[in-house]
């Protein structure tokens, strides 16, 4: 797997780096098939916008934004949204709970 994090106009602190990678790695304890993690983080006038974006195989991206005066804070509610996109594929996927099939109406005689 792939992880990159890239700063637009500004940089973040290597230990917040670390914290990001780290974070984002856990990722595949929920699903296993992801190929590629891209953090982005965009400094613009008194506020950070973050953007991750998650590739996995045999499926559209997942994708989460948002923004806040540290970049740290919005990675983590960035961060937060992912993961229940994930949840919610992975449910939808496995379906454990498939309808049962429907019996047959008695006939009255």
């Amino acid at each position: 797997m792939h992880v990159e994090i890239t700063c637009r106009h500004g940089h973040v602190k290597d230990d917040v780096r670390a914290y990001m990678a780290q974070k984002v790695e856990k990722l595949l304890t929920y699903f296993e098939r992801i190929t590629a993690i891209n953090v982005t983080i965009s400094f613009e006038n008194t506020h950070a916008k973050v953007e991750i974006l998650v590739d996995a195989e045999h499926k559209h991206d997942f994708v989460a934004h948002d923004e806040d005066a540290e970049a740290q804070v919005a990675f983590d509610r960035a961060y937060h949204k992912i993961e229940q996109q994930i949840h919610k594929y992975k449910e939808k996927v496995q379906n454990h709970h498939r309808h049962e099939p429907a019996t047959q109406p008695a006939d009255d005689e």
